[in-house]
């Protein structure tokens, strides 16, 4: 039996019988599953029943509508008018079906249900529609019928890569340089080479499902089925992940289901003409913060939409897995809003939704069971315990949990601590600490820290002279550490990893501008809803460096065992240097401003090291102030095995053990 989490963190011990409660509803649930649809994989088949789907040249549409009296399909097909031939029949179980005529609806064709109820009638979008589309004048939304079963999949045997995630977070929109909305093939074409260049394992898709307004990232999702016609076809976007698996890169999703637009013509919400169907009745119901509308997990109806959900972008779209968004949301009644959790009492004070605990239990099952060696990743940022432990421990069995602090934390450094105060025995204890039963995903930045309204490491640490002093000839010493400061974080953040690292699509190297999506505030510019690439790869702008480190960076932390801190070592002087060890690999970190050490002695296993990677090569903008060839010797002193280092002010170095007969 696998050690429990309660177990493995002592801490746990006193809510032990309600860890085991939680763990043995889920248990039960499964085994009912199990009895009544043949288990839990069948229960998420709903996407293959609900929605339209051509079976056998003729087309079928099916939707859950228990409230509704009656429902008629209006399209291309018959102008938009109601007749009786486009009506659906009602079913057992508040589910609703049309067989269309022979010969009317056909590929292409744009539809809406005209749903009626007892005091009201509206015209919606199918549930489990899986192509919706914008009208360009009207700006209204529409299903569209849309068969993509002609596409032929090229990446038989391809195998999540195991290890560390390497992740590139990206949005297929803002992806290409000129102003406007790239596009799936934009980005097969243009950015999945980076990411494969950079060294990047996994890609993870931001708004993927469709959302109503494009400046929400994609987290005001409407059509849970339904890849973003913004960017292309569904075809489009399977042979993008096609590609990538072809290249080695793993391809997650940032799945929305802490919540759902208010939306109705274009959403879910009151579908039926009732506002839970899917949902919390009354306030329960709408987030606070949000405006949008919270789902009752307790439902069988919400389990089986959400579930299917999971598995039909597993299925359909050959999805690697998950990082599901807004998860701290999910787990507590009041959404944790405004609440600091301070103690181990914060997460056991039946504030917790315990129906949306079962939920993400069965879903992280289901993931893994329909496609073994998926990723799934939990941004939670209360520290609930066991998010990432693992299922048959007692766990929520997410593979991964966000280091939704280590951001926060930096943030909260460059602003308010003075450099020459940096404590490097702090910062090491940040980056590196999680729960025992955890493993995380370390990141300095990541979209959010994007946002117009907040600012990028790099724009924290330059500001202002981004634009006149990035060229390489430039003499600006604010350039200088910002540039510095940002490598050595980036790197530390990288090296403390116990999962993975992840980093924003242009963040590598320094992006100069914030994220603005066009709104009327910025008269529906695009201009800052773009990456300038091409920034990185001009020879005379200091970007490069950083794009150059970065890349340095993955291809030597692909070779890193996972973490082992043995040789813990930092400021036991006010040096201001942290150093640590990674199986063979010693980092040793300055990060004091302005003093630069000659012989710094750090403790190290018996063996000879040789300089690997440093943040002051002159080829990623550095000084060149350390000799990458010179091999160290380590000594005994006073019984520890020490070697001597030159140690320049804001610069950080990797050394590698050798063995006696090779150095390089």
């Amino acid at each position: 039996m696998a050690q429990q989490i309660y177990q493995i963190d002592t801490w746990l011990q006193p809510y032990a019988s309600t860890i085991d409660w939680r763990h043995n509803r889920a248990i039960q649930r499964i085994e009912d599953l199990k009895s009544e649809y043949g288990g839990l994989s069948k229960f998420a088949d709903a996407y293959k029943y609900y929605g339209l789907h051509n079976e056998n040249g003729s087309w079928v549409l099916r939707e859950h509508a228990p409230n509704a009296i009656s429902i008629t399909i209006v399209g291309d097909f018959n102008g938009w008018q109601e007749s009786e031939e486009y009506e659906m029949k009602r079913l057992l179980g508040g589910d609703w079906e049309l067989f269309f005529p022979e010969n009317t609806i056909k590929h292409g064709d744009k539809f809406k249900m005209r749903v009626r109820w007892n005091g009201g009638e509206g015209d919606r979008i199918p549930s489990y529609a899986t192509r919706v589309v914008q009208d360009n004048k009207s700006y209204v939304f529409d299903a569209q019928a849309w068969n993509t079963e002609d596409y032929k999949w090229e990446d038989s045997g391809f195998v999540v890569s195991k290890g560390p995630k390497l992740i590139y977070e990206a949005h297929i929109g803002m992806s290409g340089e000129q102003e406007g909305v790239a596009t799936y093939d934009d980005f097969r074409r243009n950015v999945l080479p980076h990411v494969v260049e950079m060294g990047y394992n996994v890609l993870q898709l931001m708004a993927i499902q469709e959302h109503p307004y494009y400046g929400s990232f994609g987290y005001h999702v409407s059509n849970f089925f339904a890849p973003s016609s913004r960017f292309g076809t569904p075809e489009e976007l399977k042979r993008l992940i096609d590609e990538a698996h072809k290249k080695g890169v793993a391809v997650i999703m940032d799945i929305v289901h802490s919540h759902a637009v208010k939306n109705e013509n274009e959403g879910i919400s009151k579908l039926d003409g009732t506002t839970d169907l899917y949902f919390h009745y009354g306030d329960k119901g709408n987030h606070p913060a949000w405006d949008s509308r919270c789902f009752n997990y307790g439902k069988d109806e919400t389990q089986r939409f959400l579930l299917s959900n999971c598995k039909y972008w597993i299925e359909e779209f050959h999805f690697d897995g998950f990082r599901f968004d807004g998860v701290t949301s999910m787990l507590y009644f009041d959404h944790g809003l405004g609440r600091d959790f301070t103690s181990y009492q914060d997460y056991f004070a039946c504030n917790e939704d315990d129906d949306a605990i079962l939920y993400l239990m069965l879903a992280n099952c289901l993931i893994h069971e329909v496609k073994p060696g998926s990723i799934t990743i939990a941004e939670e940022m209360s520290g609930f315990p066991g998010i990432a432990g693992k299922f048959e421990a007692g766990g929520i069995g997410f593979d991964y949990r966000l280091s939704m602090g280590v951001p926060d934390y930096w943030i909260k450094l460059i602003k308010e601590t003075p450099d020459e105060q940096w404590p490097v025995g702090k910062i090491f204890y940040e980056l590196q600490q999680h729960r025992p039963e955890e493993l995380t995903i370390n990141y300095a930045e990541s979209h959010d820290q994007a946002l117009v309204g907040d600012k990028t490491i790099i724009f924290r640490l330059i500001d202002k002279d981004m634009y006149t002093d990035m060229n390489c000839d430039s003499q600006n010493l604010i350039v200088d550490r910002g540039i510095a400061l940002h490598k050595m974080i980036r790197m530390i953040t990288l090296f403390t990893a116990s999962g993975g690292y992840l980093t924003f699509m242009g963040n590598e190297f320094g992006h100069p501008e914030w994220i603005d999506f066009p709104r009327e505030g910025n008269e529906w510019s695009y201009k800052y809803a773009r990456r300038q690439w091409s920034l990185a790869h001009a020879d005379y702008l200091r970007y490069h460096y950083l794009l150059d480190f970065e890349k340095a960076m993955i291809e030597l932390f692909r070779d890193v065992p996972s973490p082992s801190y043995p040789y813990r070592y930092y400021d036991y002087d006010g040096s201001q240097v942290v150093a640590f060890g990674r199986g063979d690999y010693i980092l040793v970190f300055n990060f004091s401003p302005t003093n630069s050490y000659t012989d710094y002695a750090i403790p190290v296993p018996k063996g000879r090291y040789n300089i690997v990677l440093s943040t002051d090569e002159g080829r990623f903008g550095g000084f060149d102030r350390n000799d990458m060839f010179f091999v160290f010797y380590s000594e005994n002193h006073e019984g520890k095995d020490i070697i001597h280092l030159y140690l320049p002010a804001r610069s950080a170095l990797v050394l590698k053990r050798r063995d006696l007969v090779h150095i390089r």
